[in-house]
């Protein structure tokens, strides 16, 4: 237990020394909310990992993968491809530059400015301050459920309030600028202890191979509920055309894998660079970051299962009790070193808080920037940063409630939810504005209210996680979703069971070229400015 708590303050120093040197250069608005444009590669890529992979990916998605098994690893080879290759290769330099050449400050920013329009970035910059708390909530929940197993003389409820305090005293006075140094630090620290749960899971197990023949052979042991359910096995993937299979491919790696093009939090690392030059040499450290962080998450919650067999005669989720958001912090507790669950749970507290930092800073500049400086005239840039130090105020606020109201196994659902919302509303017009100069201003609304409303439609009258929890089709319909009375196994009872992303981005992006094609082209003076360095 000391070692615990003195391995938590060494690291706390650590990280208020950061933000402390942060705080000292945050003077103006762009040091706050770009850091001031002169980040380098490693601190680019291990910030932009960091805050993309976090609690909700080790503890959330890794306890899935205990359920559910191998299958995961799909989305760890589409946050690498996607998340970094194509993200920064084809997004990060246009974003940069096109940022650049519009005088950009945040995500919504960005695309009001591209397309001329005071609604497009009051309108995404409501949706992100209202929706990334949900998302921040499930990190949060994330580290507090890791901090009560570690500390179980604390509450659940203490420690929500806790972390929230520590994340919020560094972000709302030193800015992006302290979010991206304490996240170069706490992404280092995440590295080296997921490398070294590899290593000592596999070891435990005689070895790769048989590790993964181990847990292959355990198949008799899946319960009914999940083969019912459509679950196959822990090293094989689900059936596609099953509740399993269809929340497992389109929510979770689907959703997920293409949601992170669309990322607010991320995107806006692009901007922080001073040249493409570290957007390149970014990817190679961010891909490494990226497979040891989620490939290891994945791989060690699926071989739980053994371990846990093995020593106690239970699988993962019975464990657990049920609850997957428990499967990895009860594996670290009960079958790691001791001297590793210190070092790992300040691994997780890095993890929490640099994804946090970055939720809290985008929620709450979304909400001063773009929404309240477009109604409130700002003097000076001391009022420009204290409007932007109560908009963060403001989104850690909203998280802690979230935190307190979100169920128990929450963590990836809440997670992959974010994602796609975003993936609905902005992915569409993001790339076409970045690449076509035939985007027009009313085809970019067109598409990012369709694609939103889409999304919230099927949320809450078809995919029945949501909508039988929210019960707004039961109060009106009568029924948990529109297609519940459908033949059970028929195409459209399945369709309780597809992410609302999988419909919703198509139909935004058909909104966007239709609409656009019918539409005025923007003026050229406008779009030589946009493409000012693109060619």
């Amino acid at each position: 237990m000391e070692g615990k708590i003195l391995g938590v303050l060494l690291y706390l120093g650590v990280i208020f020394y950061l933000g402390y040197q942060a705080w000292k250069k945050t003077k103006k608005s762009t040091d706050y909310m770009l850091a001031g444009r002169q980040m380098n590669p490693f601190i680019l890529a291990m910030s932009y990992g960091a805050t993309f992979v976090s609690t909700s990916a080790i503890i959330g998605f890794g306890g899935v993968s205990g359920m559910f098994g191998m299958s995961l690893l799909w989305l760890t080879f589409l946050t690498i491809f996607v998340g970094i290759f194509v993200a920064m290769v084809f997004f990060g330099k246009r974003t940069r530059r096109m940022g650049l050449a519009l005088d950009t400050h945040t995500f919504p920013e960005l695309l009001g400015r591209r397309y001329k329009s005071k609604f497009i970035q009051q309108f995404s910059g409501v949706v992100i301050f209202v929706f990334i708390p949900v998302y921040a909530a499930a990190v949060l929940i994330g580290i507090c459920r890791m901090l009560e197993v570690a500390f179980p003389a604390i509450s659940y409820g203490a420690w929500l309030l806790i972390v929230t305090a520590i994340v919020a005293m560094y972000v709302v006075t030193g800015g992006l600028r302290a979010v991206m140094y304490t996240d170069a630090f706490q992404g280092s620290i995440m590295a080296l202890m997921m490398l070294i749960l590899i290593i000592t899971t596999y070891a435990l197990l005689g070895g790769v191979t048989e590790a993964h023949q181990a847990l292959t052979d355990m198949i008799n042991l899946v319960p009914p509920k999940l083969i019912k359910g459509g679950m196959a096995g822990w090293t094989v993937g689900p059936h596609l055309q099953s509740p399993i299979g269809l929340t497992v491919y389109t929510t979770i790696i689907y959703g997920v894998g293409i949601g992170v093009l669309a990322q607010p939090q991320l995107a806006i690392r692009f901007m922080t660079v001073p040249s493409d030059r570290e957007l390149n040499r970014a990817v190679a450290i961010g891909g490494v970051f990226i497979l040891l962080l989620t490939g290891v998450a994945f791989v060690v919650g699926a071989l739980s299962n053994v371990v846990f067999y093995n020593e106690f005669g239970k699988i993962s989720i019975a464990m657990a009790g049920g609850n997957f958001d428990k499967i990895i912090p009860i594996y670290i507790d009960k079958i790691m070193p001791g001297w590793f669950s210190g070092l790992f749970l300040v691994a997780m507290f890095a993890a929490a808080m640099s994804t946090m930092s970055s939720q809290y800073h985008v929620g709450g500049t979304s909400l001063s920037r773009d929404f309240l400086e477009q109604y409130i005239k700002v003097g000076n840039s001391g009022s420009d940063m204290k409007l932007n130090r109560l908009g963060v105020t403001v989104a850690v606020i909203a998280t802690l409630v979230w935190a307190w109201l979100l169920p128990g196994g929450v963590i990836a659902r809440a997670t992959a939810f974010f994602f796609g919302l975003c993936a609905a509303s902005f992915l569409p017009i993001y790339v076409l504005g970045l690449y076509w100069k035939g985007m027009t201003k009313i085809g970019a609304k067109v598409s990012m209210v369709g694609g939103f409303a889409f999304s919230m439609f099927w949320l809450l009258f078809i995919h029945v996680k949501e909508a039988a929890s929210i019960g707004l089709c039961k109060a009106i319909f009568g029924k948990a979703t529109l297609v519940a009375d459908a033949a059970p196994g028929s195409w459209m009872w399945l369709m309780q069971w597809v992410d609302p992303n999988v419909v919703a981005l198509p139909v935004s992006l058909v909104l966007a070229v239709g609409v656009s094609l019918a539409t005025r082209r923007m003026e050229q003076k406008h779009l030589d400015l946009c493409w000012e360095g693109l060619c």
